[in-house]
């Protein structure tokens, strides 16, 4: 598994924010539609696990093959280009404006959730026969999920919310080091092996990630969850989309990027006579 250095595999995370911004409208989005709809069959497989199993740490322990297939393919997850479009503008790399990044954000976002939401409306459709049955334990668990994860933070009015804002801030500093990681290896295991353990960690942990979100909760509405679309959006998918942006950028790619990238200069260090130390006796006979 060959290693790349932090200072080699950081440029690459430059030069893969600015390739996001000049990508064609049709490609984005594709890519995003893509990278939505395989993470939301990754989440409800590890729920389906969870839940037939009773072990919900088999679940987190297998939901990263979905994240290891999409960026095996170049799809985009609107938590990777949190982090990665906006270095591009600080390297000032020609052309990249922050309409840009918001562009392609914007683009990313739309796509993620169309792919999601696809997925959620074939997979109701298949637990439920066709909306002909109730969707069983699976249905029932997603859905009080959404109910947990929206009147569960409603309860607490800010502190709710800055829970939320938090656990994503969390989840996506976890995301960003799984989209970092494939970079320090040239090799499909290695990569493998760097997203797999914080993906796996921010699953196990319920830590909050928008592109999932775009799956669960819209498919906890369909399966009967006891909340509405404006509670998702205000309880969860907005708090969660910014403390993924917070996250994600602050400790994974401005700490990489200030430090690997556009470095503080070097310590001078004294050499020779001039770092000569003074005897302690001489400086008493001075005194």
């Amino acid at each position: 598994m060959a290693y790349l250095l932090p200072s080699e595999f950081a440029t690459k995370m430059v030069d893969a924010g600015e390739s996001k911004i000049y990508m064609s409208t049709r490609d984005t989005l594709i890519r995003a539609f893509m990278a939505g709809a395989i993470l939301a069959l990754a989440a409800v497989f590890a729920i389906t696990i969870a839940v037939k199993t009773g072990v919900f740490l088999i679940g987190a322990i297998l939901f990263p093959v979905g994240f290891c297939m999409l960026y095996l393919m170049g799809f985009d997850l609107l938590t990777g280009v949190f982090v990665l479009a906006p270095l591009a503008w600080l390297a000032k790399r020609p052309g990249v404006t922050w309409p840009q990044i918001l562009r392609n954000w914007g683009l990313v976002f739309l796509g993620n959730f169309a792919g999601a939401l696809t997925v959620a409306f074939m997979m109701s459709f298949i637990f439920t026969m066709g909306y002909n049955t109730d969707g069983g334990a699976i249905a029932t668990k997603v859905a009080g999920i959404g109910e947990a994860r929206t009147l569960g933070y409603a309860e607490y009015g800010a502190a709710g919310w800055f829970t939320i804002f938090i656990r994503g801030m969390l989840c996506n500093w976890m995301v960003s080091l799984g989209v970092v990681g494939a970079m320090i290896s040239t090799h499909v295991s290695g990569k493998v092996l760097a997203m797999w353990m914080p993906i796996m960690l921010f699953f196990f942990m319920g830590f909050e990630h928008s592109v999932v979100n775009m799956f669960l909760f819209p498919f906890g509405l369909i399966m009967g969850g006891d909340f509405s679309v404006m509670d998702y959006f205000i309880w969860n998918e907005i708090p969660t989309a910014l403390g993924n942006l917070v996250g994600g950028l602050a400790f994974t790619g401005l700490t990489l990027y200030s430090t690997h990238v556009k470095t503080a200069p070097k310590r001078v260090l004294a050499t020779g006579g001039t770092s000569k130390a003074v005897p302690a006796a001489k400086v008493i006979d001075k005194v």
